[in-house]
């Protein structure tokens, strides 16, 4: 249940059904054992009948079911903990971004250089559960999203879905959700690499900014944009524990159309390996941040003096696919133009880009690494840091990006931008950005950055896009 919180604010918010607390919240019915978002178009029940969670997995604890017209497993994410516990949310960055399958919790605590007994207490305080629960209730609401919106087989969506079993999947998901998987087929089942889902966002949400910023940086032919959609090819590393990658990357490609009657993306997805697509969607999600809080973030922003009556309202972080895209782009950007910086990015991907049929995809570390980098026109020195890279990353996949710093021709603007756009931190003030400068003094702004804390990368933001 809700702890500390007003229930006088979530009672409007449910009563006028306000898009902008979708996902912050969700509301049980005693007399009928059902969970729903804030948005739920299904009749109002009365106040005496309802109890207010901050999380669905809390719902399910508490012994309600997922309602089915508005599938809570669509909501927005929220990040009530963010900024409390950094090793915490390293754990949810990791239960995000791996195979759940992959790892058992205990491999996660040992790779947190925790005991899983302090990584359960840690999941106890910020979301009343333990972390094996946590990971399975992500897995059981991912997996009802899947059944609800596409024609995949229940067991194509038990493995998509990090279960080792069908029958381990079909006990789980009645156990905990009271349902029956065959009884969300809303699809006839087909067999097919292309998923379509609908991934929703909390309004306010600037397209129209986000588009034209991802436009302007887009690399041919790995990504394209159009006035109501962003695509792009992508590589993800195989992390089975089964040897059955033979050492080859998972690929694939996405297209999200942007939906703003329903506060939403289109997304259709082809991914060559079905059981990476819960990792792949978070991934497509973070992209396009679309679990931002994002009235929140600009409350807090409206009070840095000087600024309030320049923002523009609901202005998004776009990300990279990965943290070495992010890098690469950042080094091949360094002192020169946008439109410079294109120009290399493109010319590395034409030339060292692994292929895949039409598919042509971002280099990975070991294609820098087997390559010379002659085609690019910039110094000796920067192709050395690039390759440098390359090989850091090669040996040290999971290194922290502070860590680059000692590799030459790194410095402290590269290790931000790749952090704020490859791992989508949000807390990143670009202030020696030559854009940011120029910004500045042409709106005659003197900022504070450090007033806006833990959302200094939305000011960053902000402020470029003034530009």
């Amino acid at each position: 249940m809700t702890n500390n919180m007003d229930n006088t604010l979530y009672q409007q918010a449910r009563l006028s059904r306000d898009a902008r607390f979708d996902g912050k919240f969700f509301i049980a019915v005693k007399t009928t054992g059902i969970f729903c978002r804030s948005i739920c178009p299904a009749p109002t029940p009365k106040e005496c009948n309802v109890e207010y969670f901050t999380t669905s997995i809390a719902a399910v604890n508490h012994g309600y079911r997922p309602c089915l017209r508005c599938r809570p497993d669509s909501a927005p994410d929220s990040f009530a903990w963010k900024g409390k516990n950094t090793t915490f949310e390293r754990a949810l960055t990791l239960i995000n971004t791996e195979l759940p399958s992959s790892q058992t919790i205990s491999q996660l605590a040992e790779r947190l250089g925790i005991s899983t007994r302090y990584l359960n207490r840690l999941f106890q305080e910020s979301l009343g559960t333990s972390a094996k629960n946590f990971t399975q209730h992500q897995q059981l609401m991912f997996a009802k999203s899947l059944l609800q919106q596409t024609s995949m087989s229940v067991t194509e969506i038990a493995f998509a879905s990090g279960f080792n079993s069908l029958r381990r999947f079909n006990d789980c998901f009645q156990t905990k959700l009271k349902l029956t998987p065959s009884s969300l087929r809303k699809n006839k089942t087909v067999s097919n690499n292309d998923i379509t889902l609908f991934l929703s966002y909390r309004p306010p949400y600037a397209w129209p900014q986000l588009r034209d910023f991802l436009k302007c940086r887009a690399i041919t032919p790995i990504e394209w944009v159009t006035d109501h959609s962003y695509g792009r090819s992508f590589s993800w590393p195989c992390r089975l524990q089964e040897n059955k990658c033979n050492g080859q990357n998972i690929y694939g490609q996405f297209t999200a159309t942007h939906n703003e009657t329903q506060n939403g993306f289109n997304v259709n997805i082809n991914l060559s390996d079905i059981n990476y697509l819960m990792p792949v969607v978070r991934n497509i999600r973070r992209i396009l941040d679309l679990d931002a809080d994002i009235a929140s973030i600009e409350q807090h922003l409206s009070t840095l003096n000087g600024f309030n009556n320049k923002a523009c309202v609901g202005l998004r972080l776009p990300g990279t696919w990965d943290l070495f895209e992010a890098g690469v782009r950042a080094i091949l950007g360094q002192q020169i133009s946008v439109a410079g910086a294109l120009k290399l990015v493109a010319t590395l991907v034409e030339h060292y880009g692994s292929k895949q049929g039409d598919l042509v995809f971002f280099p990975t570390p070991q294609n820098i690494i087997n390559s010379n980098l002659s085609v690019l026109k910039m110094p000796v020195s920067r192709r050395e840091t690039l390759m440098n890279l390359a090989k850091f990353i090669a040996k040290k996949p999971q290194a922290s990006p502070s860590e680059w710093l000692s590799l030459k021709g790194i410095g402290p603007w590269t290790i931000d931008y790749a952090k704020m756009r490859g791992l989508s931190d949000p807390n990143i003030w670009l202030g020696g950005d030559l854009g940011i400068k120029n910004a500045l003094t042409q709106h005659d702004m003197k900022l504070t950055p450090e007033d806006t804390v833990p959302w200094q990368s939305y000011l960053t933001f902000q402020v470029w896009n003034l530009l």
